[in-house]
């Protein structure tokens, strides 16, 4: 843009601008018509025509005829170029037209199939939502109806609770009553046999009583004799007086001819004077420590037992035998073999000449070491026997096994006197409460169960561990039971209230084997952490006695209660004061 040195007014040089901008919007308009023009599409020649009209047919024969005609009237100059020109835009504009009506026609069926599509899955979805809704409302209502059913038993039973308790009452009232009638009844009835012996006896010419030479030393006065005793006592009393045999003393005397009778069960426990002692400060402190180790067996030690009077210990094994050790030196004295499966127990007869063994092989056995063999093997159980325990009579042993059974075992007839059933679960031990005919187990059910051995009747079951119980135990005066479970629970009991007193964790590991000091003021545990538990009941403080390598199975107090012995898993007995 140029402007001229004379013009130099302001509207001259607004309208010379407005004038070079009108030029070259002209400019560009034409450019823009030009190049329309240029893009402008070309029309098709017939010739490009036909032969994609027939290769679009598929008609290739015919294309190849025309070609070949069609170069050679070429060559001969027959065609003009001005008869063959383009092919009318109307042919071409409908051939468009054509494909494009194609393309429509197939998007069309396509959107048709995908409407049809899309209506069924519609009309099966509703038909799902009415049967999920209807399935729903079933459920609601079923959910009501049995709202209301409970609503409705829980009114009906909380009418019965009343009444029950009632009930429960009355029987507690009968069986208090019975027992008072029973008792009554035993010492009518045994002041009727007294005095029918006494007649007897004078009649016969006899100077002393026969009720005198029933029953123990020390007790022949006793006035609180059960049905089972007083009917020992008469049976006695006719075979004193050599009267023949009755029907009624067929049905007094054992079946067995050599069946044992059970003593009397009001005899003094002579050991009660050890209660008075107290336990050493070391123990009661857990200060004890190891003195003593014996590699007794190469597997598991998994029992214990002490002789009556002497410094002698017998171990159990894994290895399927037993072996008698000389304590504290450790001289081995006797091995015992014939068991076929692993040992779980073994307890001294009260005269230290006998020991009974229990296995896995579902058998007990009784070793005479007078004769040095085993001269009984009682077969019975089911299953694996755990535990035993001797009467202090001598003539009944007691086993338990994991057949949920109890069986007493008499020595002189030789068979099971009684089958103890009331455990749900294993039977884990068993014990005779010393100088008495009670029977004391702790099973696998979490329950401990106080027997009657004469009749097999279970007199009380104690209820109050989570776990299965492992072992159980009698203090000497048999007021107090201590028991462990599968979890380290220890639980002291009292006997008469049957109520637990104290309740001791001392887990998480389970305990095996419990044992009251002879003071009763002590408790020891062993564990399958590999320690031996010390509780000392008057503070409930616990201690431990660390020294084994793995699990201790088994564990019990010296003669004089200062020493404790343990066995363990890793084939060793260790001595601690």
């Amino acid at each position: 843009m140029s402007i001229s040195e004379g013009d130099e007014n302001l509207e001259n040089i607004v309208k010379t601008i407005e004038q070079q901008n009108e030029d070259l919007k002209t400019s560009t308009q034409e450019c823009s018509l030009i190049s329309e023009q240029q893009v402008s599409q070309r029309p098709e020649v017939v010739d490009d025509f036909v032969r994609n009209f027939l290769i679009k047919m598929g008609m290739m024969k015919t294309l190849d005829c025309f070609q070949t005609e069609w170069y050679e009237m070429l060559q001969r100059g027959s065609l003009k170029w001005q008869d063959v020109g383009f092919v009318p835009d109307v042919y071409t504009h409908n051939q468009l037209l054509e494909n494009e009506l194609k393309n429509l026609k197939k998007d069309l069926e396509n959107c048709r199939k995908a409407a049809n599509t899309a209506s069924e899955t519609l009309v099966k979805l509703r038909k799902e939502r009415d049967f999920h809704r209807m399935h729903h409302k079933r459920v609601a209502q079923e959910k009501n109806r049995l709202i209301n059913d409970i609503k409705r038993l829980k009114k009906h039973y909380a009418m019965f609770e009343p009444t029950l308790r009632k009930i429960t009452e009355k029987y507690n009232t009968a069986l208090k009553h019975k027992m008072l009638t029973s008792l009554e009844k035993d010492r009518a009835l045994m002041q009727v046999s007294s005095l029918q012996a006494t007649l007897r006896s004078m009649e016969n010419g006899c100077d002393a009583s026969v009720a005198a030479n029933s029953g123990y030393k020390g007790h022949r006065e006793c006035k609180k004799d059960g049905p089972s005793q007083r009917a020992l006592a008469e049976a006695r009393q006719q075979s004193y007086l050599s009267d023949p045999p009755t029907d009624s003393r067929k049905h007094l005397l054992s079946k067995h001819p050599k069946d044992s009778d059970f003593p009397i069960d009001t005899r003094v426990n002579p050991y009660l004077a050890q209660m008075k002692g107290t336990p050493s400060n070391l123990l009661r402190s857990g200060g004890c420590k190891m003195t003593k180790t014996l590699k007794v067996h190469e597997l598991a030690v998994s029992c214990l037992a002490l002789h009556p009077r002497k410094q002698i210990l017998i171990t159990g094994s894994d290895e399927r035998l037993w072996k008698m050790w000389s304590i504290p030196n450790g001289d081995i004295i006797m091995t015992g073999e014939g068991h076929s499966d692993w040992l779980s127990g073994c307890c001294f007869h009260h005269s230290g000449n006998m020991l009974a063994t229990t296995s896995g092989d579902k058998t007990m056995k009784i070793w005479d070491f007078a004769k040095a063999e085993c001269v009984l093997t009682f077969t019975g159980h089911l299953h694996a026997v755990w535990g035993c325990s001797w009467h202090t009579c001598g003539d009944f042993v007691a086993s338990c096994s994991m057949d949920n059974t109890i069986r007493i075992w008499d020595i002189n007839s030789e068979r099971c006197r009684q089958i103890l059933r009331g455990h749900v679960d294993s039977v884990n031990s068993v014990e005779f409460l010393p100088f008495s005919n009670t029977l004391l187990t702790s099973a696998a059910d979490k329950t401990l169960s106080l027997w009657d051995a004469r009749t097999g009747l279970c007199a009380q079951t104690f209820f109050g561990h989570q776990h299965s119980c492992n072992d159980a135990t009698f203090n000497l005066k048999g007021d107090t039971i201590v028991s462990c479970d599968s979890y380290g629970i220890l639980k002291l009991w009292d006997v008469r209230k049957v109520a637990i007193m104290l309740s001791v964790d001392a887990g998480p590991h389970p305990g095996n084997q419990v044992v009251f000091h002879p003071s009763g003021q002590l408790v020891i545990m062993a564990s399958n952490d590999g320690t031996v538990k010390i509780l000392d009941l008057p503070t409930a403080q616990l201690h431990r006695l660390v020294g084994h390598e793995d699990a201790v199975q088994c564990a019990l107090f010296d003669h004089k209660a200062e020493c404790v012995v343990s066995g363990g898993s890793d084939g060793t007995v260790r001595l601690w004061t």
